[in-house]
């Protein structure tokens, strides 16, 4: 008859076996991807990123969290620097004095509204030195992949065909170009995050919101409660970093490092495709809803006129407060120069 440290030793080791998926589950590389909105045109290209880097190590999860279910918007950079989650969408916007020289990407009418030209601007400029130390020696963090923008215009409850319509219209526009229109034309900014702008125009607190055109206006829904939208004005907008925890992105495995090029290939295509599909999707529903106002291009150029004078301001602003902007803003403007031809 087997005694009982015979039966012990027989259960001890099922229990060991049973650990062992659990102990594997446990060794997996999980990121966590802070984000606000939901799902929509420019969150394709991080949704494709996941399926990449999935299919590519299947040890490997990346959980996307939308709706600032992990941290505010604004917060997000602080996220990063603390570890609290390993990537997260940075608008610049949202904090200028926390990234100010990655602020340049936002200088009015700098890039150019091709998406694919502008695409290929933006990667280079944000893997300029400059900004690759600003990300890292103050908030711990690289660059990971690109969210570029669409060129923006402006959805509300004012109709604006001219730049005399901005004098004392509550504007939404982030940085360098609301600080444009304030100075020359007399608009009144208010800074308002995008989940927000629904009730912000349907209260007043905003004539019109500026935002990508088509995707955004149409994914915050601020068409609904919105009169008139201008078409043609094609503002410079918001500049957007996926960023990714220096110390996550150290622990990963190194094939998934290497696959950093292409991962940022497929998806900037995928972004462009996608933003495409979501503007023959929303421009049908805003023609039906609203009036769709063209903004002169003598107009515009009326503004885009006074670019230098903000790129200048900018400049001049943060020489002042010891930060390259020269360097950067030179090399920028070069890199236009490079992409544009």
């Amino acid at each position: 008859m087997k005694n009982k440290s015979h039966f012990r030793g027989i259960a001890l080791l099922a229990i060991a076996m049973l650990l062992v998926p659990s102990f594997a589950l446990a060794a997996k590389t999980e990121w966590k991807f802070s984000i606000q909105g939901q799902r929509r045109a420019f969150t394709e290209g991080i949704e494709l990123t996941k399926i990449i880097m999935e299919k590519a190590d299947p040890d490997f999860q990346l959980t996307i969290v939308y709706g600032n279910a992990l941290s505010p918007a604004r917060q997000n950079l602080d996220g990063i620097k603390i570890g609290a989650f390993e990537s997260a969408f940075v608008f610049a916007g949202y904090h200028p004095g926390k990234l100010p020289m990655t602020m340049v990407l936002e200088l009015p009418f700098l890039l150019p509204g091709d998406h694919a030209i502008k695409n290929k601007i933006e990667n280079v400029i944000k893997e300029h030195p400059i900004i690759r130390d600003e990300l890292k020696d103050r908030w711990n963090a690289k660059f990971f992949v690109n969210a570029f923008l669409p060129p923006y215009e402006l959805m509300g409850n004012k109709r604006i065909a001219s730049v005399a319509d901005f004098k004392g219209v509550k504007v939404r526009l982030s940085g360098p170009n609301a600080r444009l229109l304030k100075d020359f034309f007399g608009a009144v900014p208010t800074m308002v995050a995008a989940p927000e702008g629904y009730e912000a125009v349907d209260r007043g607190m905003i004539d019109v919101f500026g935002l990508p055109w088509t995707y955004a206006l149409g994914a915050y829904r601020i068409y609904e409660v919105s009169k008139y939208t201008t078409e043609g004005l094609a503002m410079g907008g918001g500049s957007v970093l996926f960023i990714a925890n220096i110390d996550a992105w150290n622990k990963l495995p190194k094939k998934l490092q290497d696959m950093l090029p292409e991962i940022r290939r497929r998806q900037d295509q995928r972004l462009i495709e996608a933003y495409a599909e979501a503007d023959k999707k929303w421009r049908p529903i805003f023609d039906k809803r609203l009036e769709i106002v063209p903004f002169p291009a003598a107009e515009r150029a009326k503004i885009k006129a006074k670019a230098a004078s903000a790129w200048k301001k900018w400049e001049k602003e943060n020489n002042a407060k010891g930060f390259p902007a020269t360097e950067i803003l030179n090399f920028a403007k070069a890199t236009v120069a490079k992409y544009s031809k």
